[in-house]
């Protein structure tokens, strides 16, 4: 995501929209999770991972069943080229993968953008966001945080024609404009652009191909 997907691609070399982590991520989901339901699964053997497998849900909660497939169609695993257009004229390229997946018994989604290092001697970069659908506004309603550089940021939004747009304010001040776009059954792309004068025009700084792992 553009605000927090290049936070900043300059900055940190790699996912602008990400954080420094070590480790493999992922959505740990709890067995046999309803959507209306928590769990906590005492056959876990590490219990520093319950609160990991009560966060996970397997389906939307049938209070947003109709507001749910914009981002439903999501979830799951998917293979990334990301691409970052820098302010000096640099294009920077990386790859990587995004997982989606529902949480907080089904009322929220969270997705977890990875970006590889370039060699082994390097750390990964991870980054996060939590969307839910707003009931009174009517609209998704989107944070992403990034704690490694101190970023935060929100943006809403929803349905437009066939494409998901979400806007927001950068931490600079700028207006953000993330795209989901070109969406089918196994691919996406997902634009990141930003406006420095009120939204009269907009500079494209991210575009991102996304595959579905099978």
């Amino acid at each position: 995501m553009r605000g927090a997907l290049t936070v900043r691609a300059a900055t940190y070399g790699v996912l602008g929209f990400s954080l420094i982590a070590t480790g493999t991520a992922a959505i740990t989901k709890a067995p046999e999770l309803s959507a209306s339901s928590s769990t906590t699964n005492s056959n876990l053997s590490d219990p520093r991972q319950a609160m990991v497998a009560a966060l996970g849900a397997e389906h939307p909660h049938p209070s947003i069943a109709n507001e749910a497939r914009p981002f439903d169609r999501l979830v799951g695993t998917w293979d990334c080229d990301f691409t970052f257009y820098l302010g000096d004229g640099r294009v920077l390229r990386k790859k990587g993968e995004l997982r989606f997946g529902w949480i907080l018994d089904g009322r929220a989604l969270q997705d977890i953008w990875i970006t590889y290092p370039p060699d082994s001697t390097k750390e990964r970069s991870i980054g996060t966001s939590v969307r839910f659908f707003d009931t009174n506004r009517k609209l998704w309603r989107v944070v992403f945080v990034g704690p490694e550089h101190n970023y935060l940021v929100n943006v809403e939004g929803g349905l437009e024609g066939d494409r998901i747009v979400l806007r927001g304010i950068d931490t600079d001040r700028a207006q953000i404009r993330w795209t989901f776009t070109d969406i089918k059954d196994n691919s996406f792309t997902w634009h990141g652009e930003k406006s420095r004068d009120g939204g009269k025009t907009w500079k494209l700084e991210e575009e991102h191909h996304m595959r579905r792992r099978a």
